[in-house]
């Protein structure tokens, strides 16, 4: 019978960095993922201040500062009074060493971790393994079915199984972990265009035609998020690509002479955007953090982060109880309680500028209800030093910062 302490399901972000911090304190834990690597595009890439800050704990900023990457100081909205770039966020303004956000490939840094927890005998990762039911004994989740790519099949028996599965979360199945969801006024398409010496840097933002614009400075091209109203896709596409990139570019003058480097839509990509949680992140034996937990709207782009800090808070709650060879409900329920106020406070504040900002937006009105008001916010964003920093920290930090456990870091 083959067994762990610990089973993780999904290598993500959540899933290794957890894996990692367990391996680091002794615990068996095995990773469970069904791809055979990490090489996916249009996944998020950014590394916030407090995953740099982790890293370095961990013993890894050197080799982390090695990778390819582009780091962004600045967040840029077209909120003022002729619609120029204005600086809403600055996160050099904050204190610390990493004033930064990096823009690292997610496969590089995923890469990284697992190749850091390699060197820990009690860690071990299965590629091509998907995860496809739990198994249950006397009311408590005991391990999990699984398949191989290749068709073979098995069990793996755990005392604790952590869903770091993403939004399609296999525990998402269980009705007894009652899943609520808001309502999302968009979708988004993601795509590339080439960036220029001239162009502006960071994280920037444009207002289009019943479309927003968010642009990510990757360097040598912008990584392009177009929002667009809720089960649109269809129906814009039919409508053409060039009048599309003729909007989109609308919103970001200085793309204007770069339409035509996406060729078709198959260059085009769909989020489909959703922003729900859990009322349960767990039952006997099992836990779910990250997006299989509360799937985030991309607004702020602070995803990754929550779902890093979700894994931090696990393992040093998990790590005592797993040494002992058991996990109890008070312990995955310690869990939720720690991180469920930040996760619902974001969601909060997201579907705030959803229905404030996003959806007045794309239905052709002026945001926050007419055009003053919202000039008079961008105003306050960037005269007042202390609320210019607010958007900052968020980004870096969210809500409530988490350190790993004391076995975990070098």
């Amino acid at each position: 019978m083959e067994r762990t302490t610990c089973c993780v399901v999904g290598g993500g972000p959540a899933g290794m960095v957890l894996a990692l911090l367990l391996a680091r304190a002794g615990v068996a834990v095995t990773v469970l993922e069904k791809h055979g690597d990490f090489l996916r595009d249009f996944r998020g890439d950014t590394v916030h201040p407090s995953t740099l800050a982790l890293l370095d704990e961990l013993g890894l900023g050197e080799r982390f500062a090695r990778l390819p990457q582009r780091r962004v100081t600045t967040v840029q909205l077209p909120v003022g009074g002729d619609g120029s770039l204005v600086t809403v966020g600055d996160l050099t303004a904050l204190r610390g060493a990493y004033r930064y956000i990096a823009m690292v490939p997610q496969w590089d840094l995923l890469d990284l971790l697992v190749d850091e927890a390699r060197r820990e005998p009690s860690f071990a990762v299965r590629m091509n393994t998907e995860a496809t039911g739990f198994l249950t004994a006397r009311g408590r989740v005991v391990g999990v079915r699984y398949r191989t790519s290749d068709g073979r099949t098995g069990e793996l028996r755990a005392t604790l199984t952590v869903a770091c599965d993403g939004r399609d979360s296999l525990a998402r199945s269980l009705p007894e972990l009652g899943l609520r969801t808001f309502a999302c006024p968009m979708d988004a398409w993601w795509f590339r265009l080439p960036r220029r010496g001239g162009d502006p840097h960071g994280l920037v933002g444009g207002v289009g035609d019943g479309l927003l614009a968010a642009l990510i400075d990757r360097g040598d091209y912008w990584q392009c998020a177009a929002l667009i109203p809720k089960g649109s896709d269809a129906e814009r596409r039919a409508a053409g690509l060039a009048p599309f990139l003729a909007r989109f570019t609308a919103a970001a003058p200085w793309l204007a002479d770069r339409g035509r480097a996406v060729a078709s839509w198959d260059e085009v990509k769909l989020l489909d955007v959703r922003l729900d949680r859990l009322r349960r992140w767990h039952r006997p034996g099992l836990l779910c953090i990250g997006d299989a937990a509360h799937a985030m709207s991309p607004v702020f782009g602070i995803g990754i982060n929550l779902a890093v800090e979700d894994a931090v808070a696990a393992a040093r709650y998990l790590v005592p109880p797993l040494s002992a060879g058991t996990v109890g409900l008070r312990d995955v329920r310690g869990i939720q309680r720690r991180r469920w106020p930040t996760a619902a406070l974001t969601q909060a504040l997201q579907r705030t500028a959803h229905a404030r900002v996003i959806a007045p937006v794309l239905a052709g009105r002026a945001p926050f209800g007419n055009t003053r008001r919202a000039k008079r916010v961008a105003e306050l964003l960037t005269t007042s030093r202390w609320l210019n920093r607010l958007p900052a920290y968020f980004l870096a930090y969210g809500a409530v910062r988490e350190r790993p456990p004391a076995a975990s870091v070098r």
